[in-house]
């Protein structure tokens, strides 16, 4: 059993390995004594490395980025680093520096090396370390000031485990301090034990350790009784060496005959202990659990729990599955930090007395709205203003904590701009800057060398080319409005409407009928063309005609009013399109292109394709127009390609005179610079996020960017406006659907009346009666008949302007707008003076000659022949 530490620990493995002895060790916590790679090792305790990942979800939850661990410098201290840089890799912390100490360090080397942190912006320290040095370390670190608010302090299981062997005072020194310490569930056993151990030695508190200590007897104890029938004798077997002046006597250990069987049955054992269960996996007992506690003056204080597969917890007695680690921090109790205080340390801040962050600007010859840096014609001071410095003005007023710095231009010595961007961010890499602020576009190769934080402006790079005044002109203009399309959907449609309307007027008007061909052709479509002008005068005989021409002529006025509306548009409204209308026409026509000087967008052109020599840099928004104006064939430009945010400052000015075509190519716009690891780049970029969704934001850019807006949105379309069919789709099918409809209801109505016509006859001939005589006799029935017919053609809605007596004739004798019977009435030349019949659709009329009035033969007289004296 043993060794009592880590330190001794190499020694007895050795030992135990050379005479094939199991070595149980409850206390040697190191996870070095793995490289040793001895099977007859045994820990029955926890490795320090299982308690790094509840150290790594804590860094975690409350978003440091950096940490120094502090360790004492020997097997104990050094073994858990590996596993703490592996943990903190994996949420992407960094330790910036390792403080070792010895175990014999004095309080002035202790002190001076505390100093040393001080000077460093990290403020979260890891403690591995036994107690009696690290109370020294908390002791000396509240004297200087390291105890106080902003500081965060995590103690492993080493101090945290002891902390009854600390006192008082340490408690005190300590107050705030975060420690993982080792979680033992309370059982029935344990208890028992306490109380056995209170009563013999009164009262001295049991460790972890001696838990471990009563549960590794115990396993050893089970195992011997497991192998008592094995022999227990050594195999006395003396170890030659080639130089006997370096024999020692463990060189004369024997190996022990039971050793392989008693080292098996200790692998294989598993029981429940009082530090719980009690079984090895790869020679040591693996953990689970930690416990999360915060140290005040009168003790420590449980805030939650780590469990393996699930993070930090609260409470051990709800069940809870794995959690967002960015939000961890809310499953711990509340906690009280170095200086009594519970707000959580942002985890840096400035090294004591340093000197202000000098922030990198660049000296720009033009685009001055986003940077401007002049001097005081006296004193030579810079200043500098824009909308980038506003910006990081604001976003660093916003801080929670104050960040003092100054801005130095980047320039040449005699005061003359550096166009390199690349330049002044590798600068930053260098350390001869602590930042960069300005119009700097975040790129993939910048940002091998330095952190952007979150981008505040607009992203995206665009062509801008000229626009010309493109209006309709020419003498097919008038077709323009509509598309072929439709100018097809419109005259099948009058087509289509003619052809309707023949068949309705060719079943109610028997003029209609008796026309020839061509006449009723013209005739029908001259009515269905003048209905566009709705110069149709002449009334329909048919009633579905004058429906169908209602609809049509709705379905007309918004077709001619639209029309109407594009052609003016197109002949009065000033149309501005581009010179080129897409990025490949650039490259077929070869012309020249423009860039801003020192941006990045002449390497993107090359890699586009573009030949370095049609490429021409400008300067500033002025220069960039003059270029435009000079053309290509004058050593000018065609083309212009940059950043939206410069854009949108050249059209501002410009707006009407160019415009922005596609495509539109990705960039992540503006960043603030700063050396990789920074602390500042988180803070800064959550700071931009609330900044941009905030009024302060629109309030900046019309201040330096006024009047941008008008033009943001010029960019053009290849299309030109047009009517096409789909815009009247519906009023097409509306018209079709009701003519279908007046059709099949005049054919149904026909057809209704020739069944009723057949059926009258019918019934007729069955009850015909004997004809009248000739002569005086048959006089009276006609007359009454003819009186009777008389009373049921009275003049309608249907046939008026026909009357009787009067009735308007025409020049065939024919009277207009009135039905005839169809009977036909004979009468003896030689008895009656002959008679003018009269036909008019299906009526007959017979006329006398001495009179002008005309008699109609009633519909209910059909007679063959009717003889008058």
């Amino acid at each position: 059993m043993g060794p009592g530490n880590s330190m001794q620990a190499p020694f007895l493995i050795n030992l135990g390995n050379q005479s094939q002895v199991p070595v149980i060790s409850f206390s040697a916590t190191s996870p070095f004594l793995d490289s040793l790679r001895s099977p007859y090792f045994i820990r029955a305790t926890h490795e320090d490395s299982a308690q790094v990942h509840a150290i790594s979800a804590i860094i975690e939850s409350f978003r440091w980025r950096e940490v120094v661990p502090i360790y004492v410098d020997n097997e104990f201290g050094e073994g858990i680093l590996p596993y703490l840089v592996d943990a903190f890799q994996e949420i992407n912390v960094r330790i910036r520096y390792r403080s070792a100490m010895s175990l014999h360090s004095s309080d002035d080397q202790i002190k001076k090396e505390l100093y040393k942190l001080m000077t460093m912006p990290t403020r979260v320290f890891i403690v591995h370390m036994l107690p009696d040095l690290g109370s020294r370390l908390f002791s000396i670190g509240k004297e200087i000031g390291m105890m106080n608010r902003g500081y965060a302090w995590i103690v492993t299981n080493g101090i945290a485990d002891l902390m009854s062997l600390t006192g008082e005072t340490s408690l005190e020194d300590m107050h705030g301090v975060l420690g993982v310490k080792t979680y033992f569930s309370r059982s029935k056993e344990l208890s028992y034990l306490e109380a056995r151990w209170r009563k013999r030695f009164g009262g001295e508190e049991l460790s972890n350790f001696g838990y471990w200590a009563y549960d590794a007897t115990t396993a050893l104890a089970m195992s011997i009784e497991d192998i008592s029938t094995v022999n227990m004798s050594f195999n006395k077997t003396k170890n030659t060496t080639k130089d006997d002046d370096i024999e020692t006597d463990l060189d004369d250990l024997s190996v022990a005959l039971s050793g392989p069987k008693l080292l098996q049955a200790l692998s294989n054992i598993s029981f429940k202990g009082v530090a719980g269960r009690f079984q090895l996996k790869q020679g040591k007992l693996e953990a689970k659990i930690f416990k999360i506690i915060n140290i005040e003056e009168s003790g420590a204080r449980t805030v939650g729990f780590w469990k393996s597969k699930v993070g930090l917890v609260k409470s051990l007695r709800v069940n809870q599955t794995r959690i967002n680690m960015s939000h961890s921090s809310r499953r711990l109790r509340p906690i009280i930090w170095p200086g009594d205080t519970t707000f959580v340390p942002k985890g840096w801040d400035f090294p004591i007395n340093t000197k202000k962050l000098r922030i990198a600007v660049p000296k720009k010859d033009g685009f001055t709205n986003f940077v401007e840096v002049t001097r005081d014609a006296n004193t030579n001071v810079p200043t500098v203003t824009g909308f980038c410095i506003d910006i990081f003005d604001t976003v660093m007023r916003q801080m929670p904590y104050a960040v003092p710095y100054e801005y130095v231009p980047f320039e040449t010595p005699d005061g003359k701009s550096i166009a390199s961007y690349d330049e002044m961010v590798y600068r930053v890499f260098l350390g001869e800057f602590d930042g960069a602020v300005g119009d700097t576009t975040i790129l993939f190769n910048r940002s091998t060398y330095v952190d952007f934080a979150l981008p505040y402006s607009e992203t995206g790079i665009v062509f801008v080319v000229p626009v010309k005044d493109e209006r309709e002109k020419g003498e097919w203009v008038f077709l323009k409005p509509l598309t072929k399309e439709l100018w097809f959907l419109t005259a099948a449609s009058f087509l289509y409407i003619g052809i309707i309307v023949w068949v309705f007027e060719y079943q109610e008007d028997r003029r209609f009928r008796r026309q020839n061909i061509t006449k009723k052709i013209s005739n029908v479509f001259y009515f269905s063309f003048s209905t566009l002008f709705f110069a149709h005068r002449k009334p329909s005989e048919s009633l579905y005609t004058r429906a169908l021409v209602v609809v049509w002529c709705f379905v007309l006025l918004i077709l001619t009013q639209s029309y109407t509306a594009t052609l003016t548009s197109m002949l009065t409204v000033q149309e501005l399109r581009p010179t080129v209308k897409h990025m490949d026409d650039l490259k077929k026509t070869g012309v020249k292109i423009g860039y801003q000087t020192g941006s990045f967008t002449f390497e993107k052109l090359k890699q586009m394709g573009y030949d370095e020599s049609s490429l021409k840099a400008y300067d500033t928004p002025q220069q960039m127009h003059e270029l435009f104006l000079n053309k290509s064939s004058n050593g000018g430009i065609d083309a212009a390609f940059d950043e939206v945010a410069y854009i949108k400052i050249f059209m501002a000015k410009y707006c009407s005179q160019y415009s922005i075509i596609e495509p539109k190519f990705k960039a992540d716009g503006f960043g603030f610079a700063f050396p990789l690891g920074s602390p500042l780049v988180s803070d800064i970029s959550r700071q931009i996020l609330n900044l941009t969704e905030g009024e302060t934001m629109k309030a900046i850019e019309n201040k330096w960017l006024l009047g941008e807006n008008n033009c943001l949105d010029s960019t053009t379309s290849d299309s030109t406006i047009q009517l096409d069919h789909h815009s009247f789709k519906a009023l097409f099918l509306i018209v079709f659907g009701f003519s279908l409809l007046l059709l099949l209801f005049m054919l149904a109505r026909k057809r209704y009346l020739e069944a009723r016509q057949r059926e009258i006859q019918g019934g007729e001939t069955r009850a015909q009666p004997d004809p009248p005589s000739d002569g005086r006799d048959g006089q009276p029935a006609l007359e009454a008949a003819a009186s009777n017919e008389a009373q049921l053609h009275e003049p309608t809605a249907l046939n008026e302007g026909l009357s009787t007596p009067n009735a308007p004739v025409n020049e065939e004798g024919n009277v207009r707008d009135r039905d005839e019977v169809d009977i036909i009435v004979e009468a003896e030349p030689s008895e009656v003076q002959p008679e003018r019949q009269i036909e008019m659709g299906s009526v007959r009329y017979r006329k006398h000659p001495s009179s002008k009035n005309m008699i109609p033969f009633p519909r209910e007289m059909r007679l063959s022949r009717i003889k008058s004296t």
